[in-house]
């Protein structure tokens, strides 16, 4: 080994010895070019930044490119550090930088030599938010390059792209949506689910409904939540009128109306997303049509597995199963009690928008919708002062009246006279009927 390499080396072993990976850049090819009596110049990799490299070599100087960490000087010889790859999601066999800018200018300066940018190696570069990706500006989301390659060096770029399809309400350029759909596995194999949810995470709530379509539609999905590609193959009524629908187009519209009533809420998109999926284990054919019974206890379960698969927190997961398992509560037509036990729910505001967004999504009727809405105004008034503290029967009995209209109005009376807190208990009721029915017979 020559001494460039050797003194190369060194640096390295100081970069590893303080906690940071560091590499000689293929070195069997830089000894190659040294002996050829190139520049005594030699490139390693670390993941190191420049702060915490100068911490360690008070020498280090600027390079003036984006692509160069830092310029050292050891022995004569010009050491380029370039920032080495720190995707988890890369390809295993592409993730070593194995050219440079500088070696292959070298080997284009060599008498027959390949000009290897043609080949388009792996250059080491800086991380940048889209790093991968043409300019938005054209109206397309594409990748740079050869999109295969562009997916090589980082394939959480395929997720990353189905992301700012869906918040930039831009199409995904045909060559690069194939390296998708052609990646998709490998997506799957070499990107970590933390990884994907936090590209997920920044999915506005108006638009996770394409976004979750785009998962779908280039077979990512497929691998991430299967449960829920299956119910493309789940059918139910969409209404009377129209028939049957799949359950799974169903769920992409209910979670592109949910933000219509309340939106910025990326929860209960999320919910939305799951709300059926226990349509897959309840579905029962009867008497010629499908009912999915208890589908929302199940759907429950099952969505508390694929949360604590997906990384989510105890918290966020506990309140998205909620509510998905009580979902159905506001589609029945409510009574007082029943409203009053709804409204006791934690976040019942978003079942309410749920369910409005179901309606919406199957073009169904408002009947008990509106109903429920109407009994939601009760609960503001206490359930003592909605009903008497004595029936009919009991108003008459203490009051000793016979049968009539005096029996309404007495027990009108005992309302606001409970409203108004004059009358608390029974016994005071009683008092009151007893003194409204001696009035009465002196009239």
């Amino acid at each position: 080994m020559s001494q460039p390499l050797k003194d190369a080396v060194g640096i390295c072993k100081t970069i590893m010895r303080n906690g940071f990976d560091a590499y000689v850049i293929n070195a069997r090819l830089q000894e190659k070019i040294l002996e050829g009596g190139h520049e005594r110049e030699v490139d390693i990799c670390s993941e190191a930044d420049f702060e915490d490299l100068s911490k360690l070599f008070p020498h280090l100087e600027p390079s003036g490119a984006l692509e160069v960490t830092g310029l050292l000087k050891e022995g004569g010889v010009l050491i380029r550090i370039y920032p080495a790859d720190t995707e988890d999601g890369s390809y295993p066999e592409e993730c070593v930088a194995k050219f440079t800018s500088g070696m292959i200018k070298a080997l284009e300066k060599t008498e027959g030599a390949l000009p290897l940018h043609l080949a388009c190696p792996y250059l080491p570069k800086v991380r940048e938010f889209y790093d991968g990706f043409a300019d938005i500006g054209a109206g397309l989301i594409r990748f740079q390059g050869l999109p295969d390659e562009a997916l090589k060096q980082n394939y959480l770029r395929g997720v990353r792209a189905l992301r700012f399809a869906a918040n930039f309400h831009l199409p995904i350029e045909p060559n690069s949506w194939m390296a998708i759909v052609r990646s998709a596995r490998r997506v799957l194999d070499y990107v970590s689910i933390s990884d994907i949810m936090d590209e997920w995470r920044k999915v506005e709530a108006e638009n996770m409904w394409f976004f979750v379509k785009l998962l779908y539609d280039s077979t990512i999905l497929h691998g991430l939540i299967p449960e829920v590609v299956a119910l493309s193959r789940v059918k139910q009524i969409k209404n009377p009128e129209e028939g049957e629908e799949i359950v799974l187009a169903h769920t992409l519209e209910l979670m592109r109306r949910y933000p219509e009533e309340l939106p910025y809420d990326w929860f209960g998109a999320v919910a939305c997303l799951f709300h059926d999926v226990g349509k897959l284990y309840t579905a029962e054919f009867v008497g010629d049509q499908w009912t999915f019974y208890q589908h929302h206890r199940v759907g429950a379960k099952v969505t508390r597995k694929i949360l604590n698969r997906l990384r989510f927190t105890p918290e966020e997961t506990d309140m998205i199963c909620h509510l998905v398992r009580h979902h159905m509560r506001f589609h029945f037509m409510l009574t007082d009690r029943g409203i009053r036990r709804f409204a006791a729910l934690n976040d019942y505001p978003r079942l309410i928008e749920i369910a409005r967004a179901d309606i919406k999504a199957r073009n169904g009727s408002y009947k008990e919708f509106n109903h429920n809405m109407k009994m939601l105004e009760r609960t503001a008034v206490p359930e003592e002062a909605l009903e008497p503290l004595l029936n009919g029967h009991e108003i008459m009995e203490f009051a000793e009246i016979n049968p009539g209209p005096a029996v309404g109005l007495i027990r009108n009376a005992l309302l606001q006279a409970q409203i108004a807190g004059d009358v608390t208990s029974v016994p005071e009721a009683v008092e009151f009927v007893r003194g409204y029915g001696q009035r009465e017979k002196l009239h």
